[in-house]
């Protein structure tokens, strides 16, 4: 199979056009609508040969976005098809996602200069992060928090086990129902972070942090070129600003941890989480060379013949082959993770280790296709057919 000829019709056959909007859902068979962060994912992916499509899909995320400047993580443009995220206002979710929209639309600019396209969205890429900085930090402490693990794009990750109060052989049925729980309550509360929202979940998430922090960066060169001299300002603050309260708060025995409640209880479970502030360059040079040395490319813990696994092999709650329903990030190989910890480890120089996280992804592609994860062990595919995420082996280089 030629990879990245496949990578590149597995985009054109997800595409869809609604009402004008041209956007890519992840899958045909399980996720027929758009999600945040999948449409970052196929922007950058997009921008190195398509860059028309590329814009697109943010124009198409964006048409959605609330007045409060939220972009909702789900947009349900062909509402009749039966789904389970029915999560939120009519057309939308109400949740978030990992905040990639800077970082995919800078990147589009990078490749193919547009600076009309950057000042057409700029006023809706400044809302969402005003969004996130003034109405998910209400105790003022810099660190931005997610009401609901799906904000975090890992729906069932062990690292929200104690918060959810859920069991570590919890069931994918089971995991759903707490977080649909979550959803009935933030609905009760009209999802206002300030009010009510923090007393039913509240997680300090680190790679929703770190990608912030990355985003923020974004943010701060779109503003830069286009000479919003505030926005530069605003961005910038706020990326130094969590990146200082993510080592005060949540660093702790060489790596980051996410945290949870008012006392900021870190959630001490070791997940791919510890990897992704080398995205956003957030250790300093010796702790990066520790934490790849000792975490990364062990393969006691989570260095998999496969990949890099989501849960380290010594945690109870590590599931190599997931659940019987299709997915699970307790354990499985998954391409958005191999992508972040591959551009962090581009940034502290680590070009082995990073073409090591390309060679497998690609192995894994080979081995079982587009699928939505894989069984680290054995290379596997699970979940969904078709899924685009393995398309990011595209923007796997050396740039």
């Amino acid at each position: 199979m030629n990879v990245l000829r496949e990578a590149k019709r597995l985009l054109e056959n997800n595409r869809r056009t609604t009402n004008g909007y041209q956007y890519t859902i992840p899958s045909a068979e399980h996720y027929p609508y758009q999600w945040l962060w999948d449409s970052c994912f196929h922007a950058i992916i997009l921008a190195q040969y398509d860059a028309k499509s590329a814009k697109a899909e943010i124009v198409s995320l964006l048409s959605k976005q609330f007045e409060n400047g939220l972009v909702p993580h789900i947009i349900y443009w062909q509402p009749g098809i039966l789904h389970l995220f029915r999560w939120g206002v009519e057309g939308t979710s109400s949740l978030t996602q990992p905040p990639m929209i800077a970082y995919a639309a800078w990147e589009i600019h990078r490749r193919n200069p547009d600076g009309a396209f950057l000042e057409s969205i700029y006023p809706a890429l400044l809302a969402y992060y005003t969004y996130l900085i003034e109405k998910r930090d209400p105790r003022d402490h810099n660190l931005i928090g997610v009401i609901n693990p799906d904000e975090t794009g890992e729906d069932n990750s062990p690292r929200f086990d104690a918060p959810l109060s859920a069991a570590a052989d919890i069931s994918y049925a089971d995991h759903l129902a707490l977080r649909t729980q979550l959803v009935e309550h933030n609905t009760a509360c009209k999802f206002d972070a300030e009010l009510c929202m923090r007393e039913f979940f509240w997680v300090k998430d680190v790679p929703f942090n770190a990608i912030l922090i990355e985003n923020l960066r974004a943010l701060a060169h779109i503003a830069s070129f286009l000479k919003h001299g505030d926005g530069e300002h605003f961005a910038n603050l706020h990326a130094e600003l969590i990146a200082d309260s993510m080592r005060e708060r949540l660093f702790a025995d060489g790596v980051f941890w996410s945290a949870s409640g008012k006392d900021y209880s870190l959630l001490k479970v070791a997940t791919w989480a510890h990897f992704a502030p080398l995205f956003a360059g957030l250790y300093t040079p010796e702790e990066a060379n520790a934490l790849v040395e000792t975490h990364l490319m062990n393969p006691d813990t989570f260095n998999a013949p496969y990949g890099i696994r989501t849960v380290s092999k010594q945690e109870p709650t590590y599931r190599a082959g997931g659940y019987t329903e299709g997915f699970s990030w307790r354990g499985p190989v998954w391409m958005s993770p191999h992508w972040f910890i591959y551009r962090g480890l581009l940034r502290y120089g680590f070009k082995k280790e990073a073409a090591q996280i390309r060679e497998k992804s690609l192995a894994l592609l080979e081995k079982s296709g587009f699928r939505e994860c894989f069984n680290p062990e054995t290379g596997e595919g699970q979940g969904a057919k078709g899924f685009t995420w393995g398309a990011l082996v595209l923007d796997m280089n050396d740039e």
